[in-house]
């Protein structure tokens, strides 16, 4: 097997042609004090909503987060929903996107409410109907112009219409007359309608439910996978098993990976992840196997989040340097890993918390600041200057510890969730992307210096000032050692 950390590094070399039907994920955060008169349900207070790419878009999405380059080809409607689309996919440079307009269509919206990290209750609002003639046509031959530039091709059936049998048989064939590898997220019960694709990748209710057979055990996936491969002239399975990892079966052997997750919140989405994993691994040109192991790590990742989430490729690093639990290297994050797993804790009513300073050399004075803003928030994230920042604010002798030992100490601390290093002179951008509900700085700061304070405030969030420790600075405790070390 291939070291997996050359396979995920050469990531960003494929590229992956993703076809199916998009759609939206929207979430509504609130609080629920108290029932309806009119009817035994809760009322929800609504703070909050967001949105994010979903279906094939969130393989798409998942493809770029680890670094390949993806196409995404697609049909939308003329609804406000296809203008929501357009806006996420212009924050998503690694997704080159060609979508179709069908007149009438509206898109898929699948709208769950949250209340205190559980759902209440998911409303879908959603066009189901094939697409029309000339759409596939002008699909078809969209799909003629990408295909010589793709590795690989993600077929993202969700049953809502785009990929119609028509389709179906053009891509598989297409694709494969010319030596490319295809995948395919399977939905319903035929899977006949997918003859010819190199990889199909049900979970096991699927797998189940085409094959009419149980799926429970390692032994009964491995009976049911093959049997699909044997009518469905399928070259092989890929089976996601939930929190029991993943099995690939081929006509004549399977291999059952154990799932590497330190703690499952959320198995929504997961199936995106494998997939998009598995493809942009193969369109590198790894094997199958290492492939499948890869996308093992990558759906431990996302099911410790909650929701429609992507995975990282500094996540499964992590991942693959410590498999068997959570430890510093989780905490050490860039900023789209940090928003994305921000994100997956206020789906769970946490409540996120912010410091930052250089925390060059660590001392009880930084712990006591630490401890005071975990207590006043759930999770809390710690901004730390990069070396060349802390340069231009304490000059050139500064700083002692580089940025890699001193997220290594903040890391090791339990009161500390997530770092981010930062090289800009202020955090101001960091707080922007992050939206803390509370900031917490040091009481050497009056509420008007506390540099993104205002804008924490005028969103509804909270600044703390935490008490100092007397007798402790950083300044101080370097000003000690070379007394100590002077001859």
């Amino acid at each position: 097997m291939q070291n997996l950390e050359v396979v995920l590094a050469s990531l960003t070399d494929a590229r992956v042609l993703c076809i199916g039907d998009v759609m939206l994920d929207r979430f509504v955060y609130g609080s629920v004090d108290r029932v309806s008169p009119e009817a035994p349900i809760p009322i929800v207070k609504i703070d909050s909503e967001s949105v994010i790419l979903g279906g094939a878009g969130n393989v798409a999405r998942n493809i770029a987060a680890l670094g390949a380059h993806a196409m995404l080809l697609s049909v939308v409607g003329d609804d406000s929903g296809t203008g929501t689309i357009t806006d996420l996919l212009e924050r998503e440079p690694r997704i080159e996107a060609d979508l179709l307009s069908e007149a009438n269509r509206r898109i898929t919206v699948k709208t769950r409410y949250v209340a205190s990290g559980q759902q209440l209750l998911r409303a879908d609002w959603e066009t189901d109907s094939p697409i029309s003639e000339t759409i596939e046509t002008r699909l078809l031959a969209t799909f003629e112009r990408l295909i010589d530039v793709a590795d690989v091709v993600v077929l993202s059936d969700y049953g809502k219409g785009v990929l119609s049998d028509t389709v179906l048989r053009a891509v598989v064939g297409g694709a494969k007359a010319r030596g490319k590898t295809v995948l395919v997220d399977p939905k319903g019960r035929d899977f006949r309608r997918y003859g010819g694709a190199s990889i199909v990748t049900p979970n096991e209710r699927e797998l189940a439910a085409a094959s009419g057979m149980a799926t429970v055990s390692e032994a009964e996936v491995t009976v049911a996978g093959q049997h699909i491969i044997r009518e469905c002239g399928i070259e092989a399975v890929l089976v996601t098993r939930s929190s029991r990892g993943i099995s690939i079966v081929r006509s004549d052997s399977v291999e059952h990976l154990t799932v590497k997750a330190r703690e499952v919140f959320d198995v929504s989405g997961a199936g995106d992840t494998v997939i998009a994993a598995a493809a942009a691994a193969l369109g590198s040109g790894a094997s199958l196997l290492d492939s499948a192991v890869l996308a093992n790590y990558a759906a431990g990742v996302v099911v410790a989040k909650v929701g429609t989430a992507v995975v990282y490729p500094t996540e499964i690093q992590a991942a693959l340097r410590h498999p068997l639990g959570a430890g510093v290297a989780d905490k050490l994050v860039e900023l789209d890993s940090a928003c994305d797993r921000i994100e997956s804790w206020r789906r769970q009513g946490l409540k996120i918390g912010f410091t930052n300073g250089c925390f060059d050399v660590l001392h009880p004075g930084h712990v006591h600041l630490l401890e005071q803003a975990r207590a006043v928030c759930d999770r809390l994230i710690v901004g730390l200057n990069s070396d060349s920042s802390i340069v231009r604010l304490k000059g050139p002798e500064r700083p002692i510890h580089a940025a890699s030992e001193r997220t290594m100490m903040l890391g090791s601390h339990g009161t500390v969730d997530l770092v981010v290093v930062f090289d800009a002179d202020t955090p101001l951008a960091l707080i922007e992307a992050l939206r803390p509900d509370v900031l917490i700085k040091g009481a050497d700061y009056t509420m008007d210096e506390v540099v993104g304070g205002d804008m924490v405030r005028a969103y509804g969030g909270q600044v703390v000032l935490a008490t100092l420790k007397a007798g402790y600075s950083t300044t101080e405790a370097i000003a000690r050692l070379r007394r100590t070390a002077a001859p």
